[in-house]
């Protein structure tokens, strides 16, 4: 069977796990430690970074850029009508490819990074340190706009990339899960947004993230809530 490398509270690992699902491939999943340089996990990823997909032939893929991009290449193999990480023609799936570059760079280094790596990561790395406060309020105010961008194109496609739903919306999700997760997202003050996590949340393909638990971290009220 298929492998993913991955740690529960890592939005990129997340956006995989959601991928692979939405593609209907089984994979035994392997918790790291990124802090700990694993060996093993080194030897399949110099980098040391998360996920690393090991399919069950070839060569261990890895970054969630590169696996998207596995999965999108060999889609049209598996079945042509299921999921399309990146569907549509050139210019939709050049759109999805610009949202899915904005949340997995810009959206983690302003937003993602200053929360959960502060919040989580520094507390069991190897110099463990109390989180950046002033990191985190940048966090905080950062969220605010990225959210209201999120609504915006919500209330303008039916997905955020367009008519179907793509990797981009899987992207998105994952960050804003892991965030839900430490209780981080004033979604009361953000409905367009919450209304489209609400759709993405209700697929089958997100229920084995809900019942993800980080020792240490008691998930939010809303984690796990449906209709929150």
């Amino acid at each position: 069977m298929a492998n993913l490398h991955h740690h529960p509270l890592c939005a990129f690992s997340r956006s995989i796990r959601l991928a692979l699902a939405e593609c209907g491939l089984e994979v035994a999943l392997t918790e790291e430690k990124p802090w700990e340089w694993r060996q093993e996990l080194l030897a399949l990823n110099p980098a040391g970074t998360l996920p690393v997909f090991v399919p069950d032939e070839g060569a261990p893929i890895a970054g969630s850029y590169a696996i998207s991009e596995y999965l999108g290449d060999t889609a049209e193999a598996r079945d042509p009508r299921g999921f399309q990480p990146f569907p549509g023609g050139l210019a939709e799936r050049a759109e999805a490819r610009r949202l899915v570059d904005w949340i997995h760079h810009k959206f983690h280094d302003e937003v993602t990074d200053y929360l959960v790596v502060e919040k989580v990561f520094r507390r069991f790395g190897p110099q463990s340190a109390s989180p950046d406060m002033e990191a985190m309020r940048a966090g905080h105010d950062n969220l605010r706009y990225h959210l209201t961008y999120v609504g915006h194109l919500t209330e303008t496609r039916s997905w955020l990339a367009g008519d179907v739903m793509s990797f981009a919306d899987l992207a998105a999700a994952a960050h804003l899960s892991a965030l839900d997760y430490l209780g981080e997202v004033p979604w009361e003050e953000f409905e367009p947004a919450k209304n489209w996590y609400a759709l993405v949340k209700s697929r089958p393909s997100f229920r084995p993230l809900l019942q993800d638990r980080v020792a240490g971290f008691t998930p939010s009220e809303t984690y796990t809530n449906l209709d929150f």
